[in-house]
């Protein structure tokens, strides 16, 4: 298989400065063992913590129960599902996984094609899990993104993304990328959906998010 690297930046919280990482556009063997030898350990850590601190178990990271093995295995031979990963250090620092079969529910844009985020997650060390938490590295989602816009574009989709929120997420698609929030979806327990136009995808895109 035939792995597309691209060449990107992280901002590097502890050093203050950007650093060099990879997009790759596939998810192989690597990335699910970094998953299952540094995520995992790391995710159990967080949780470690969040209860030593009292925090509601409501509160905890909603991707817990993501199985990144089982998610790629589900997709394994799909043209609809490309998947993508960004690594540093040699390690995995975030995975997504889309599906370009989906069409757009902005009246606007209605009917139209998407590319749909079914997954996307940043590796544990980059999310800020309690006061004081620096994340490893920034980026990582907003690199993630724009690699699904760019797929959009790609497939003459004109930038169109879609996606189902988690609650823990809905504040960062809807202020941070701007996307138009289409209220609860009761088809999909009642997850938030949220929609970028071909206009939010260029403001994202201009922003150099």
């Amino acid at each position: 298989m035939s792995i597309d690297v691209s060449k990107v930046f992280l901002f590097d919280n502890s050093a203050k400065n950007l650093v060099e990482a990879e997009l790759l556009d596939a998810i192989v063997e690597k990335q699910l063992l970094d998953w299952e030898d540094q995520w995992i350990p790391a995710r159990d850590e967080v949780n470690r913590r969040l209860k030593a601190a009292g925090v509601d178990r409501s509160k905890w990271p909603q991707t817990g129960h993501w199985s990144w093995r089982d998610k790629q295995l589900g997709i394994k031979g799909s043209l609809s599902n490309p998947s993508f990963c960004v690594v540093h250090a040699d390690e995995t620092q975030g995975l997504m996984i889309l599906d370009t079969l989906p069409s757009a529910r902005l009246s606007s844009q209605a009917g139209k094609p998407i590319v749909y985020i079914d997954y996307l997650e940043v590796a544990p060390w980059n999310r800020k899990h309690l006061p004081g938490d620096v994340p490893r590295y920034g980026a990582v989602g907003s690199i993630l993104m724009r690699a699904a816009i760019e797929l959009s574009l790609q497939e003459g989709f004109k930038g169109r993304v879609g996606l189902h929120s988690l609650p823990q997420s809905n504040d960062w698609y809807a202020n941070k990328c701007g996307m138009t929030d289409l209220g609860p979806d009761p088809a999909k327990q009642n997850l938030r959906y949220f929609e970028m136009t071909p206009e939010i995808a260029q403001a994202f895109i201009n922003r150099g998010s």
